[in-house]
Protein backbone atom coordinates (compact mmCIF):
# COMPACT_ATOMS: atom_id res chain seq x y z
CA UNK A 1 0.00 0.00 0.00
CA UNK A 2 2.98 2.55 0.39
CA UNK A 3 3.26 3.17 -3.70
CA UNK A 4 -0.10 3.85 -3.56
CA UNK A 5 0.16 7.58 -3.11
CA UNK A 6 2.37 7.94 -6.19
CA UNK A 7 -0.02 6.02 -8.33
CA UNK A 8 -3.26 7.63 -7.93
CA UNK A 9 -4.46 11.23 -8.28
CA UNK A 10 -5.76 12.63 -4.72
CA UNK A 11 -9.43 14.49 -4.84
CA UNK A 12 -8.02 17.89 -3.79
CA UNK A 13 -10.21 18.98 -0.19
CA UNK A 14 -10.75 22.75 0.70
CA UNK A 15 -10.86 24.05 4.11
CA UNK A 16 -13.22 26.63 4.34
CA UNK A 17 -11.40 30.14 4.03
CA UNK A 18 -13.86 31.37 6.59
CA UNK A 19 -12.41 28.72 9.35
CA UNK A 20 -9.49 30.90 8.49
CA UNK A 21 -11.23 34.08 8.98
CA UNK A 22 -12.45 33.21 12.59
CA UNK A 23 -9.08 32.53 14.00
CA UNK A 24 -7.80 35.74 13.23
CA UNK A 25 -7.42 37.90 16.24
CA UNK A 26 -9.05 41.86 15.97
CA UNK A 27 -6.94 44.75 14.44
CA UNK A 28 -3.82 45.98 16.32
CA UNK A 29 -1.76 48.88 15.80
CA UNK A 30 1.25 47.92 17.98
CA UNK A 31 3.83 44.81 16.76
CA UNK A 32 2.26 41.56 18.10
CA UNK A 33 5.93 40.20 20.60
CA UNK A 34 4.66 36.61 19.07
CA UNK A 35 7.26 34.67 17.03
CA UNK A 36 6.40 35.25 13.20
CA UNK A 37 5.16 32.33 11.17
CA UNK A 38 6.57 30.92 7.97
CA UNK A 39 6.60 32.52 5.37
CA UNK A 40 5.50 30.03 2.78
CA UNK A 41 7.24 31.35 -0.77
CA UNK A 42 8.48 28.58 -3.53
CA UNK A 43 10.66 29.15 -4.54
CA UNK A 44 12.81 29.81 -1.29
CA UNK A 45 14.04 33.46 -1.34
CA UNK A 46 17.69 33.62 -0.91
CA UNK A 47 16.62 36.42 2.48
CA UNK A 48 13.82 37.12 4.27
CA UNK A 49 13.07 39.48 7.23
CA UNK A 50 9.73 39.38 8.75
CA UNK A 51 10.38 40.14 12.64
CA UNK A 52 7.15 40.21 14.21
CA UNK A 53 3.49 37.97 12.61
CA UNK A 54 1.88 41.02 11.64
CA UNK A 55 -0.14 41.09 8.80
CA UNK A 56 -1.84 43.99 6.13
CA UNK A 57 -5.01 43.51 3.93
CA UNK A 58 -4.88 44.56 0.23
CA UNK A 59 -7.11 47.67 -0.68
CA UNK A 60 -10.11 47.05 -2.71
CA UNK A 61 -8.78 48.85 -5.08
CA UNK A 62 -5.02 47.52 -4.42
CA UNK A 63 -3.06 48.79 -8.16
CA UNK A 64 0.49 47.72 -9.42
CA UNK A 65 2.53 50.36 -11.03
CA UNK A 66 5.71 50.46 -12.64
CA UNK A 67 8.30 53.40 -13.95
CA UNK A 68 9.63 53.18 -16.17
CA UNK A 69 7.35 50.84 -17.75
CA UNK A 70 8.12 48.54 -20.51
CA UNK A 71 5.86 45.76 -23.03
CA UNK A 72 6.67 42.58 -20.99
CA UNK A 73 6.20 44.22 -17.35
CA UNK A 74 3.21 45.54 -18.72
CA UNK A 75 1.65 42.76 -19.21
CA UNK A 76 3.02 41.29 -15.79
CA UNK A 77 1.48 43.95 -14.48
CA UNK A 78 -2.20 43.60 -15.52
CA UNK A 79 -1.79 39.55 -15.25
CA UNK A 80 -0.64 40.10 -11.68
CA UNK A 81 -3.21 42.50 -10.65
CA UNK A 82 -5.88 40.43 -11.69
CA UNK A 83 -4.63 37.46 -9.83
CA UNK A 84 -3.66 39.14 -6.37
CA UNK A 85 -7.18 41.05 -6.47
CA UNK A 86 -9.04 37.56 -7.29
CA UNK A 87 -7.19 34.88 -5.49
CA UNK A 88 -7.97 33.61 -1.67
CA UNK A 89 -5.60 31.07 -1.04
CA UNK A 90 -6.19 29.04 2.14
CA UNK A 91 -3.69 27.42 3.71
CA UNK A 92 -3.68 23.97 4.86
CA UNK A 93 -2.20 25.09 8.16
CA UNK A 94 -3.10 28.73 8.54
CA UNK A 95 -1.03 30.79 10.98
CA UNK A 96 -2.46 30.63 14.37
CA UNK A 97 -0.92 33.70 16.22
CA UNK A 98 -0.76 37.31 14.10
CA UNK A 99 -1.99 40.59 14.41
CA UNK A 100 -3.71 43.11 11.08
CA UNK A 101 -2.30 46.33 10.36
CA UNK A 102 -4.40 49.00 10.28
CA UNK A 103 -3.25 50.61 7.39
CA UNK A 104 -4.49 48.20 4.32
CA UNK A 105 -1.83 48.14 1.35
CA UNK A 106 -3.06 50.31 -1.95
CA UNK A 107 -0.43 50.39 -4.20
CA UNK A 108 2.57 47.95 -5.34
CA UNK A 109 5.22 49.97 -6.52
CA UNK A 110 7.92 48.58 -8.84
CA UNK A 111 10.93 50.29 -9.62
CA UNK A 112 13.17 48.60 -12.62
CA UNK A 113 16.41 50.44 -13.44
CA UNK A 114 17.55 49.60 -16.83
CA UNK A 115 14.36 48.78 -18.42
CA UNK A 116 15.85 48.19 -21.68
CA UNK A 117 18.21 44.94 -20.82
CA UNK A 118 16.76 42.18 -22.75
CA UNK A 119 15.75 38.70 -22.32
CA UNK A 120 18.63 36.70 -22.81
CA UNK A 121 21.40 34.08 -21.12
CA UNK A 122 22.55 35.40 -18.19
CA UNK A 123 19.88 37.66 -17.85
CA UNK A 124 19.85 39.78 -14.20
CA UNK A 125 17.03 38.37 -12.42
CA UNK A 126 17.45 39.85 -8.69
CA UNK A 127 14.75 41.98 -6.99
CA UNK A 128 14.09 43.34 -3.47
CA UNK A 129 10.57 42.94 -2.09
CA UNK A 130 9.48 45.31 0.73
CA UNK A 131 6.19 46.47 2.62
CA UNK A 132 7.37 48.70 5.50
CA UNK A 133 4.66 48.74 8.36
CA UNK A 134 1.56 50.65 8.27
CA UNK A 135 2.87 52.60 5.27
CA UNK A 136 -0.16 51.60 3.29
CA UNK A 137 2.31 50.04 0.30
CA UNK A 138 4.69 47.89 -1.15
CA UNK A 139 7.82 48.15 -3.08
CA UNK A 140 9.78 46.13 -5.57
CA UNK A 141 13.10 47.14 -6.58
CA UNK A 142 14.95 44.97 -9.75
CA UNK A 143 18.00 46.17 -12.20
CA UNK A 144 15.66 44.62 -14.96
CA UNK A 145 12.46 43.80 -15.79
CA UNK A 146 12.64 40.37 -15.69
CA UNK A 147 13.69 40.89 -12.14
CA UNK A 148 10.77 42.81 -10.94
CA UNK A 149 8.36 39.77 -12.96
CA UNK A 150 10.17 37.62 -10.46
CA UNK A 151 9.18 39.83 -7.60
CA UNK A 152 5.60 39.77 -8.83
CA UNK A 153 5.18 36.10 -8.19
CA UNK A 154 6.79 36.19 -4.79
CA UNK A 155 4.35 38.85 -3.41
CA UNK A 156 1.47 36.92 -5.09
CA UNK A 157 2.49 34.12 -3.15
CA UNK A 158 2.30 36.51 0.08
CA UNK A 159 -1.05 36.86 0.16
CA UNK A 160 -3.44 34.33 1.47
CA UNK A 161 -7.22 34.84 2.55
CA UNK A 162 -6.79 35.56 6.22
CA UNK A 163 -7.81 38.07 8.64
CA UNK A 164 -11.74 37.60 8.26
CA UNK A 165 -14.02 40.37 8.68
CA UNK A 166 -11.49 43.02 10.48
CA UNK A 167 -9.79 42.80 6.51
CA UNK A 168 -13.07 43.34 4.44
CA UNK A 169 -13.03 39.50 2.92
CA UNK A 170 -9.63 41.23 1.45
CA UNK A 171 -6.22 39.05 0.86
CA UNK A 172 -3.18 40.15 3.58
CA UNK A 173 0.40 40.02 3.28
CA UNK A 174 3.10 39.72 6.06
CA UNK A 175 3.79 43.45 7.07
CA UNK A 176 7.21 45.12 7.65
CA UNK A 177 8.84 42.25 5.57
CA UNK A 178 11.73 42.85 3.78
CA UNK A 179 13.00 40.27 1.02
CA UNK A 180 16.48 40.17 -1.28
CA UNK A 181 16.34 37.17 -4.12
CA UNK A 182 18.29 36.36 -6.44
CA UNK A 183 18.71 32.74 -8.07
CA UNK A 184 21.89 30.76 -7.91
CA UNK A 185 21.42 29.39 -11.71
CA UNK A 186 20.76 31.99 -14.58
CA UNK A 187 19.21 28.99 -16.54
CA UNK A 188 16.47 26.48 -15.06
CA UNK A 189 14.44 25.41 -17.79
CA UNK A 190 11.78 22.08 -18.58
CA UNK A 191 12.23 20.29 -22.03
CA UNK A 192 8.86 19.48 -23.42
CA UNK A 193 9.50 16.76 -26.36
CA UNK A 194 6.23 17.54 -28.67
CA UNK A 195 7.03 15.18 -31.60
CA UNK A 196 6.35 11.60 -29.67
CA UNK A 197 3.08 13.09 -28.92
CA UNK A 198 1.69 16.02 -29.92
CA UNK A 199 0.82 19.00 -27.41
CA UNK A 200 -1.62 21.93 -28.85
CA UNK A 201 -0.69 25.54 -27.88
CA UNK A 202 -3.30 26.10 -25.18
CA UNK A 203 -1.52 23.48 -22.86
CA UNK A 204 1.98 24.93 -23.87
CA UNK A 205 0.65 28.33 -22.99
CA UNK A 206 -0.72 26.66 -20.03
CA UNK A 207 2.96 25.11 -18.94
CA UNK A 208 4.50 28.12 -19.95
CA UNK A 209 2.01 29.68 -16.84
CA UNK A 210 3.26 27.18 -14.41
CA UNK A 211 6.64 27.72 -15.09
CA UNK A 212 6.50 31.51 -14.30
CA UNK A 213 4.91 30.58 -10.68
CA UNK A 214 7.71 28.00 -10.02
CA UNK A 215 10.17 31.04 -11.39
CA UNK A 216 11.86 29.21 -14.22
CA UNK A 217 13.19 30.52 -17.09
CA UNK A 218 13.55 28.70 -19.79
CA UNK A 219 11.36 26.47 -21.91
CA UNK A 220 13.51 23.91 -24.14
CA UNK A 221 10.98 22.93 -26.58
CA UNK A 222 12.09 19.66 -28.48
CA UNK A 223 10.07 20.61 -31.11
CA UNK A 224 11.00 17.36 -33.84
CA UNK A 225 12.26 13.96 -33.95
CA UNK A 226 12.17 10.48 -35.93
CA UNK A 227 8.82 10.63 -35.24
CA UNK A 228 7.15 14.06 -35.99
CA UNK A 229 7.71 17.23 -37.72
CA UNK A 230 5.06 19.31 -36.39
CA UNK A 231 6.39 22.11 -37.05
CA UNK A 232 5.47 24.43 -40.38
CA UNK A 233 8.96 26.16 -41.69
CA UNK A 234 8.25 29.09 -44.63
CA UNK A 235 11.17 27.84 -46.85
CA UNK A 236 10.54 23.87 -46.24
CA UNK A 237 6.69 23.62 -45.62
CA UNK A 238 6.91 19.96 -46.69
CA UNK A 239 8.76 18.59 -44.37
CA UNK A 240 5.35 19.28 -42.05
CA UNK A 241 3.15 18.56 -44.33
CA UNK A 242 4.64 15.24 -44.70
CA UNK A 243 5.93 14.50 -41.51
CA UNK A 244 3.48 15.97 -39.19
CA UNK A 245 0.63 13.27 -37.51
CA UNK A 246 -1.79 15.45 -39.50
CA UNK A 247 -2.36 19.11 -40.30
CA UNK A 248 -4.33 19.67 -36.69
CA UNK A 249 -0.97 18.50 -35.30
CA UNK A 250 1.31 21.05 -36.35
CA UNK A 251 2.71 24.00 -35.39
CA UNK A 252 2.10 27.66 -37.75
CA UNK A 253 4.36 30.29 -37.25
CA UNK A 254 1.21 32.12 -35.94
CA UNK A 255 1.44 29.37 -33.04
CA UNK A 256 5.40 29.90 -32.71
CA UNK A 257 4.87 33.62 -32.16
CA UNK A 258 2.37 33.57 -29.57
CA UNK A 259 4.14 30.70 -27.50
CA UNK A 260 7.45 32.75 -28.08
CA UNK A 261 5.50 36.12 -27.08
CA UNK A 262 3.75 34.79 -24.20
CA UNK A 263 6.73 33.13 -23.02
CA UNK A 264 9.02 36.74 -22.88
CA UNK A 265 5.83 38.03 -21.03
CA UNK A 266 6.76 35.95 -17.69
CA UNK A 267 10.12 36.78 -18.63
CA UNK A 268 10.92 33.12 -20.15
CA UNK A 269 13.56 32.43 -22.96
CA UNK A 270 12.22 29.53 -25.61
CA UNK A 271 14.74 27.97 -27.16
CA UNK A 272 14.16 25.27 -30.35
CA UNK A 273 15.87 21.73 -30.71
CA UNK A 274 15.67 20.37 -34.49
CA UNK A 275 17.52 17.05 -33.39
CA UNK A 276 19.92 16.07 -36.16
CA UNK A 277 21.50 14.06 -38.04
CA UNK A 278 20.06 11.43 -35.51
CA UNK A 279 16.33 10.71 -34.43
CA UNK A 280 15.37 12.20 -38.14
CA UNK A 281 13.07 9.76 -39.63
CA UNK A 282 10.19 12.34 -39.98
CA UNK A 283 12.35 14.19 -42.66
CA UNK A 284 11.89 11.45 -44.81
CA UNK A 285 8.67 11.93 -46.16
CA UNK A 286 9.57 15.46 -47.56
CA UNK A 287 12.98 14.52 -48.43
CA UNK A 288 13.77 10.40 -48.93
CA UNK A 289 17.07 10.52 -50.72
CA UNK A 290 18.70 12.42 -47.60
CA UNK A 291 17.80 10.38 -45.02
CA UNK A 292 19.40 6.55 -44.36
CA UNK A 293 17.21 3.60 -43.03
CA UNK A 294 14.15 5.60 -42.91
CA UNK A 295 10.95 3.68 -42.80
CA UNK A 296 12.63 0.38 -41.37
CA UNK A 297 11.66 -1.88 -38.69
CA UNK A 298 13.93 -0.35 -35.35
CA UNK A 299 15.31 -3.95 -34.14
CA UNK A 300 15.80 -6.22 -36.90
CA UNK A 301 16.18 -10.01 -35.59
CA UNK A 302 20.09 -10.73 -35.36
CA UNK A 303 21.13 -7.49 -36.54
CA UNK A 304 21.81 -4.09 -34.71
CA UNK A 305 19.07 -2.29 -34.23
CA UNK A 306 18.79 0.90 -36.04
CA UNK A 307 17.53 2.83 -33.71
CA UNK A 308 17.15 3.82 -30.09
CA UNK A 309 13.35 3.12 -30.12
CA UNK A 310 10.75 2.43 -32.41
CA UNK A 311 10.71 4.91 -35.84
CA UNK A 312 14.09 4.79 -37.63
CA UNK A 313 16.27 7.48 -39.62
CA UNK A 314 19.28 9.52 -39.91
CA UNK A 315 20.51 12.85 -41.68
CA UNK A 316 23.07 11.72 -44.43
CA UNK A 317 25.87 13.38 -44.02
CA UNK A 318 27.62 12.67 -47.33
CA UNK A 319 24.75 13.95 -49.33
CA UNK A 320 24.73 17.29 -50.17
CA UNK A 321 21.50 18.14 -50.37
CA UNK A 322 21.40 17.60 -46.71
CA UNK A 323 22.92 20.81 -46.00
CA UNK A 324 20.94 22.28 -48.39
CA UNK A 325 17.58 21.19 -46.78
CA UNK A 326 19.11 21.67 -43.33
CA UNK A 327 20.35 25.48 -43.33
CA UNK A 328 16.70 26.32 -45.11
CA UNK A 329 15.54 24.55 -42.20
CA UNK A 330 18.18 26.18 -39.10
CA UNK A 331 17.57 29.56 -41.20
CA UNK A 332 14.06 29.36 -40.69
CA UNK A 333 14.39 28.12 -37.24
CA UNK A 334 16.56 31.33 -36.33
CA UNK A 335 13.84 33.61 -37.58
CA UNK A 336 10.75 32.21 -35.52
CA UNK A 337 12.73 31.90 -31.96
CA UNK A 338 14.97 34.90 -31.11
CA UNK A 339 16.79 33.67 -28.74
CA UNK A 340 20.45 33.61 -28.55
CA UNK A 341 20.53 30.02 -28.46
CA UNK A 342 19.68 27.36 -30.64
CA UNK A 343 19.96 23.95 -29.60
CA UNK A 344 21.33 20.91 -32.90
CA UNK A 345 20.74 18.02 -30.97
CA UNK A 346 23.04 15.29 -32.26
CA UNK A 347 22.19 12.63 -29.70
CA UNK A 348 21.95 9.14 -29.88
CA UNK A 349 23.68 8.61 -33.18
CA UNK A 350 23.59 4.95 -34.46
CA UNK A 351 26.15 3.74 -36.69
CA UNK A 352 23.56 1.10 -37.61
CA UNK A 353 21.42 3.02 -39.44
CA UNK A 354 23.73 4.69 -41.46
CA UNK A 355 25.50 1.61 -42.88
CA UNK A 356 22.43 0.71 -43.84
CA UNK A 357 23.20 3.32 -46.86
CA UNK A 358 25.43 1.51 -49.64
CA UNK A 359 27.04 5.57 -50.33
CA UNK A 360 28.46 5.37 -46.35
CA UNK A 361 29.65 1.44 -46.50
CA UNK A 362 31.62 3.00 -49.54
CA UNK A 363 32.61 5.75 -47.35
CA UNK A 364 33.60 3.26 -44.44
CA UNK A 365 35.10 1.07 -46.85
CA UNK A 366 37.67 3.49 -48.12
CA UNK A 367 39.00 4.46 -44.81
CA UNK A 368 36.41 6.63 -43.09
CA UNK A 369 34.76 6.52 -39.91
CA UNK A 370 31.77 6.82 -38.17
CA UNK A 371 33.22 10.20 -36.41
CA UNK A 372 34.16 11.21 -39.27
CA UNK A 373 30.74 11.45 -40.69
CA UNK A 374 29.62 13.39 -37.82
CA UNK A 375 32.17 15.63 -37.75
CA UNK A 376 31.38 16.37 -41.62
CA UNK A 377 27.93 17.16 -40.27
CA UNK A 378 29.25 19.39 -37.74
CA UNK A 379 31.82 21.30 -40.00
CA UNK A 380 28.83 22.04 -42.13
CA UNK A 381 26.28 23.03 -39.92
CA UNK A 382 27.94 24.64 -36.93
CA UNK A 383 29.61 27.38 -38.35
CA UNK A 384 26.43 28.24 -40.17
CA UNK A 385 24.34 28.58 -37.11
CA UNK A 386 27.42 30.49 -35.01
CA UNK A 387 28.37 33.04 -38.00
CA UNK A 388 25.41 33.16 -40.43
CA UNK A 389 22.68 32.89 -37.49
CA UNK A 390 24.19 34.39 -34.84
CA UNK A 391 23.49 32.08 -32.38
CA UNK A 392 25.17 29.92 -29.67
CA UNK A 393 24.76 26.31 -30.06
CA UNK A 394 23.85 23.65 -27.97
CA UNK A 395 24.50 19.89 -28.67
CA UNK A 396 23.68 17.24 -26.41
CA UNK A 397 26.77 15.15 -24.36
CA UNK A 398 27.12 12.67 -26.96
CA UNK A 399 28.61 14.67 -29.98
CA UNK A 400 31.56 14.96 -27.67
CA UNK A 401 31.28 11.99 -25.34
CA UNK A 402 30.06 9.04 -27.26
CA UNK A 403 29.83 6.50 -26.47
CA UNK A 404 29.84 4.92 -30.16
CA UNK A 405 30.13 8.44 -32.79
CA UNK A 406 31.41 11.96 -31.20
CA UNK A 407 34.31 14.44 -32.60
CA UNK A 408 37.09 16.10 -31.09
CA UNK A 409 37.41 19.13 -28.69
CA UNK A 410 38.67 20.89 -31.99
CA UNK A 411 35.66 20.58 -33.71
CA UNK A 412 33.53 22.22 -31.20
CA UNK A 413 34.87 25.73 -30.02
CA UNK A 414 33.92 26.22 -26.41
CA UNK A 415 33.21 30.00 -26.74
CA UNK A 416 29.96 29.25 -29.36
CA UNK A 417 29.26 25.78 -27.99
CA UNK A 418 27.26 24.45 -25.04
CA UNK A 419 26.41 21.07 -23.91
CA UNK A 420 23.64 19.28 -22.31
CA UNK A 421 24.33 16.42 -20.07
CA UNK A 422 21.83 13.46 -19.39
CA UNK A 423 24.14 10.72 -19.13
CA UNK A 424 26.42 9.05 -16.00
CA UNK A 425 25.13 11.94 -13.86
CA UNK A 426 27.80 14.00 -12.26
CA UNK A 427 30.51 12.13 -13.59
CA UNK A 428 29.13 13.65 -17.10
CA UNK A 429 28.55 17.10 -16.01
CA UNK A 430 32.45 16.93 -14.43
CA UNK A 431 33.75 15.31 -18.12
CA UNK A 432 32.24 18.41 -19.83
CA UNK A 433 33.30 21.32 -17.70
CA UNK A 434 36.81 19.67 -17.12
CA UNK A 435 37.20 20.48 -21.12
CA UNK A 436 36.51 24.08 -20.36
CA UNK A 437 32.75 23.61 -22.04
CA UNK A 438 29.40 25.56 -20.78
CA UNK A 439 27.00 22.74 -18.83
CA UNK A 440 23.34 22.52 -18.77
CA UNK A 441 22.57 19.49 -16.34
CA UNK A 442 19.40 17.41 -17.03
CA UNK A 443 21.03 14.13 -15.53
CA UNK A 444 18.39 11.22 -16.59
CA UNK A 445 18.64 9.36 -12.83
CA UNK A 446 16.98 12.68 -11.57
CA UNK A 447 15.65 15.35 -13.54
CA UNK A 448 14.40 12.67 -16.51
CA UNK A 449 10.21 12.94 -15.61
CA UNK A 450 9.45 10.25 -17.78
CA UNK A 451 11.45 7.34 -15.93
CA UNK A 452 9.92 4.95 -14.23
CA UNK A 453 6.62 4.77 -16.45
CA UNK A 454 7.08 1.00 -17.35
CA UNK A 455 7.77 -0.09 -21.01
CA UNK A 456 5.74 0.67 -24.04
CA UNK A 457 7.37 -1.51 -26.64
CA UNK A 458 4.22 -3.56 -28.25
CA UNK A 459 4.21 -7.78 -28.30
CA UNK A 460 6.72 -8.00 -25.53
CA UNK A 461 6.89 -11.08 -24.43
CA UNK A 462 8.65 -10.48 -21.36
CA UNK A 463 5.98 -9.89 -19.25
CA UNK A 464 4.93 -13.54 -19.47
CA UNK A 465 7.31 -14.22 -17.14
CA UNK A 466 5.61 -14.80 -13.75
CA UNK A 467 7.95 -17.18 -11.67
CA UNK A 468 11.68 -15.17 -10.27
CA UNK A 469 13.97 -14.15 -12.66
CA UNK A 470 16.85 -15.73 -12.11
CA UNK A 471 19.86 -14.25 -9.52
CA UNK A 472 22.54 -12.26 -11.88
CA UNK A 473 20.18 -10.99 -14.20
CA UNK A 474 18.65 -7.77 -14.98
CA UNK A 475 15.21 -7.41 -13.10
CA UNK A 476 12.15 -6.71 -15.67
CA UNK A 477 8.54 -8.39 -14.44
CA UNK A 478 9.83 -9.02 -11.22
CA UNK A 479 9.25 -7.20 -8.28
CA UNK A 480 11.63 -3.67 -7.86
CA UNK A 481 12.69 -4.87 -11.69
CA UNK A 482 12.29 -1.99 -14.43
CA UNK A 483 8.80 -3.53 -15.87
CA UNK A 484 10.71 -2.09 -19.35
CA UNK A 485 11.24 1.68 -18.53
CA UNK A 486 14.47 2.45 -20.29
CA UNK A 487 15.00 4.20 -17.21
CA UNK A 488 14.23 3.82 -13.83
CA UNK A 489 13.11 4.35 -11.20
CA UNK A 490 10.56 6.91 -10.82
CA UNK A 491 12.45 10.04 -10.14
CA UNK A 492 10.20 11.47 -7.22
CA UNK A 493 10.43 15.15 -6.31
CA UNK A 494 12.33 14.32 -3.29
CA UNK A 495 15.07 12.59 -6.01
CA UNK A 496 14.69 15.62 -8.13
CA UNK A 497 14.87 17.96 -5.30
CA UNK A 498 18.03 16.20 -3.10
CA UNK A 499 20.09 16.11 -6.41
CA UNK A 500 23.35 18.67 -6.24
CA UNK A 501 24.46 19.42 -10.13
CA UNK A 502 27.30 20.66 -8.83
CA UNK A 503 28.89 17.67 -6.99
CA UNK A 504 32.38 16.75 -7.85
CA UNK A 505 33.27 20.36 -8.92
CA UNK A 506 36.08 22.12 -8.10
CA UNK A 507 34.83 26.03 -7.96
CA UNK A 508 35.96 26.63 -11.44
CA UNK A 509 34.45 23.92 -12.95
CA UNK A 510 30.85 25.22 -11.38
CA UNK A 511 31.63 28.03 -12.76
CA UNK A 512 30.40 27.05 -15.89
CA UNK A 513 27.52 25.18 -14.93
CA UNK A 514 24.68 27.20 -16.49
CA UNK A 515 22.18 25.38 -14.37
CA UNK A 516 19.53 22.37 -15.04
CA UNK A 517 16.58 21.14 -17.08
CA UNK A 518 13.78 18.81 -16.05
CA UNK A 519 13.21 16.69 -19.28
CA UNK A 520 9.92 15.36 -20.06
CA UNK A 521 9.87 13.17 -22.89
CA UNK A 522 6.69 12.25 -24.59
CA UNK A 523 6.80 8.72 -25.47
CA UNK A 524 3.84 8.27 -22.54
CA UNK A 525 2.66 11.70 -22.38
CA UNK A 526 0.73 14.06 -23.54
CA UNK A 527 -1.62 16.55 -22.76
CA UNK A 528 -4.27 14.65 -20.88
CA UNK A 529 -1.60 14.00 -18.15
CA UNK A 530 1.05 16.67 -18.66
CA UNK A 531 0.41 18.74 -15.43
CA UNK A 532 0.71 15.32 -13.51
CA UNK A 533 3.59 14.43 -15.12
CA UNK A 534 5.33 17.63 -14.51
CA UNK A 535 4.04 19.47 -11.29
CA UNK A 536 5.39 19.02 -8.33
CA UNK A 537 8.33 17.62 -9.28
CA UNK A 538 9.71 19.97 -11.93
CA UNK A 539 8.97 22.54 -8.61
CA UNK A 540 11.54 20.28 -6.68
CA UNK A 541 13.85 21.52 -9.51
CA UNK A 542 12.96 24.78 -9.73
CA UNK A 543 13.72 25.70 -6.07
CA UNK A 544 16.99 23.81 -6.16
CA UNK A 545 18.24 25.82 -9.30
CA UNK A 546 16.95 29.34 -7.73
CA UNK A 547 17.81 28.62 -4.01
CA UNK A 548 19.30 25.66 -3.59
CA UNK A 549 18.28 22.47 -1.24
CA UNK A 550 20.34 23.55 1.83
CA UNK A 551 19.55 25.82 4.91
CA UNK A 552 21.82 28.09 6.25
CA UNK A 553 23.47 25.18 8.74
CA UNK A 554 24.35 23.52 5.20
CA UNK A 555 22.39 20.32 5.92
CA UNK A 556 19.30 19.59 3.48
CA UNK A 557 16.07 21.20 4.40
CA UNK A 558 13.67 18.28 3.64
CA UNK A 559 11.29 19.31 6.11
CA UNK A 560 10.77 23.00 5.54
CA UNK A 561 10.80 21.94 1.80
CA UNK A 562 7.74 19.37 2.14
CA UNK A 563 5.46 21.98 3.97
CA UNK A 564 6.23 24.75 1.81
CA UNK A 565 5.62 22.13 -1.65
CA UNK A 566 2.41 20.80 -0.22
CA UNK A 567 1.01 24.61 0.21
CA UNK A 568 2.63 25.61 -3.10
CA UNK A 569 1.19 22.52 -4.51
CA UNK A 570 -2.27 23.41 -3.25
CA UNK A 571 -1.94 26.86 -4.75
CA UNK A 572 -1.33 25.91 -8.28
CA UNK A 573 -3.90 23.72 -8.28
CA UNK A 574 -6.46 26.18 -7.29
CA UNK A 575 -4.15 28.64 -10.12
CA UNK A 576 -5.72 25.30 -12.62
CA UNK A 577 -2.25 23.51 -12.79
CA UNK A 578 -2.97 19.48 -11.88
CA UNK A 579 -0.54 18.64 -9.93
CA UNK A 580 0.35 15.70 -8.34
CA UNK A 581 -0.43 14.82 -4.66
CA UNK A 582 2.40 14.72 -2.12
CA UNK A 583 1.23 12.73 0.24
CA UNK A 584 -2.18 12.03 2.01
CA UNK A 585 -3.79 15.36 3.05
CA UNK A 586 -3.05 14.17 6.41
CA UNK A 587 0.19 14.43 6.39
CA UNK A 588 0.33 18.58 6.19
CA UNK A 589 -2.70 18.09 8.33
CA UNK A 590 -0.85 16.85 10.75
CA UNK A 591 2.49 18.56 10.83
CA UNK A 592 5.78 15.72 11.27
CA UNK A 593 3.91 12.81 11.82
CA UNK A 594 4.26 11.63 8.14
CA UNK A 595 7.94 12.05 8.17
CA UNK A 596 10.07 8.69 8.73
CA UNK A 597 12.38 10.14 11.78
CA UNK A 598 10.95 12.64 14.35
Amino acid sequence: MAALPYLFLAVLLFHPAAAHSARAPPPSKPYAPTPPEKVQVWPKPASISWPSAVFAPLSPTFSIRASPSHPSLRHAIAYYTRLIRSERHAPLVPPANYTLSRAPINLLALSVSDPAVPLGPGVDESYTLSVPHDSGAADISAATPWGAIRGLETFSQLAWAGGGPAAGGQPIVPSDIEISDRPLFTHRGILLDTARNYYPVPDILHTLRAMAFNKLNVFHWHITDSQSFPIVLRTVPNLANFGSYSPTMRYTEQDVSRVVRYAEAFGIRVIPEIDMPGHAGSWAGAFPEIVTCANKFWAPSGKPALASEPCTGQLNPLKPKTYRVAHDVLRDLAAAFPDRYLHAGADEVNTACWEDDPMVRRFLRDGGTHGRLLELFVNATRPFMVHELNRTVVYWEDVLLGPKVAVGRTVLPREHTVLQTWNNGPENTKRIVAAGYRAIVSSASYYYLDCGHGGWLGNDSRYDKQEQEGEGEPLFNDPGGTGGSWCAPFNTWQRVYDYDILHGLTEDEAMLVLGGEVALWSEQTDAAVLDGRLWPRASAAAETLWSGNKGPNGRKRYADATDRLHEFRRRMVRRGIRAEPLQPLWCPLHPHMCNLAQ
